[in-house]
């Protein structure tokens, strides 16, 4: 190689470079000005991960992808910019997106721990409140040994309370920090029957009996349509696995696909039609109830 393809790879690196920068460092800014006006989505993800913290993540990763695969694919000797800017910026948002999602089903995870442990709050008050606690001290016994991420939550409504806030108002922030049709239910109770005098212990044991039945139904839902995720996945990934077994066993036959733009062009099809795919089949078998 002589110094002049060193420069022309120099400066084709260097443009590149410097325009995935530049949108990358504009997504930051936008994005970062975006969330912050997402409260919910803020106050789901803040558990593991500041705003600030995130967006860096995003930059960095958009930052090192984008420019790592478009050094890779001048390296490996692809100059056609038709080919390396389009994975460049496909690789550079997947950086992007990456950490944003990762965070996302971290707390998804977090939310799925709290709503499987809301039978066992309903139950643990329903107990307290039976053995003649008040509200109050039902909640907070029930908050030591319920375990994460309801002791958390918990703990918080307590230290609201104690603060001087109305019991049912920090029921309700709680819903509004993890919401739930069950725990709505649970706070609009818990707030109607304070207000009018009726007896808690009946209306906790009514709603022990009705969340207990919902979380059955919504097992027995969530076994039936199992099978169905489980396709859409295997199908998304068939392709993947033809593509990884073929290069494999003919590396000659398929290495236009990578190495010439009409190859790139025919992966993008594939994944673009592979993901309308898996969505179109997730959104069949995903049954809000």
């Amino acid at each position: 190689m002589d110094m002049k393809d060193l420069m022309n790879y120099a400066l084709v690196f260097g443009a590149v470079a410097l325009g995935v920068f530049l949108l990358v460092a504009t997504l930051y800014k936008v994005s970062l000005e975006h969330l912050e006006k997402r409260h919910a989505e803020n106050e789901e993800l803040k558990h593991f991960v500041t705003m600030q913290r995130l967006m860096s993540m995003r930059f960095s990763g958009a930052l090192v992808l984008g420019v790592g695969m478009m050094a890779i694919l001048l390296t490996a000797g692809v100059l056609n910019p038709a080919i390396y800017l389009p994975v460049s910026v496909a690789f550079a948002t997947i950086g992007w997106m990456a950490p944003l999602l990762y965070f996302r089903w971290k707390a998804a995870q977090r939310k799925e721990l709290f709503e499987a442990k809301l039978l066992d709050f309903t139950m643990g008050l329903a107990s307290g409140m039976r053995s003649g606690l008040g509200l109050p001290q039902a909640l907070d016994a029930t908050a030591k040994r319920i375990g994460d991420p309801m002791q958390e939550e918990l703990q918080t409504v307590l230290r609201e309370y104690r603060f001087g806030m109305e019991l049912a108002d920090a029921l309700q922030r709680l819903n509004q920090r993890m919401p739930s049709e069950d725990m709505n239910l649970l706070v609009t109770t818990i707030r109607l029957t304070t207000k009018t005098g009726g007896s808690l212990v009946e209306v906790m044991d009514k709603m022990v009996d009705m969340i207990r039945s919902r979380r059955e139904f919504q097992e027995r839902l969530k076994n039936m349509t199992a099978q169905g995720k489980f396709e859409a996945i295997a199908m998304s990934l068939a392709p993947l696995a033809a593509f990884i077994l073929l290069y494999v066993i003919n590396p000659e036959l398929m290495r236009p696909m990578v190495t010439t733009g009409m190859g790139w062009c025919g992966i993008g099809i594939v994944v673009l039609l592979v993901s309308i795919g898996y969505f179109v089949i997730k959104k069949i078998v995903t049954i809000e109830v």
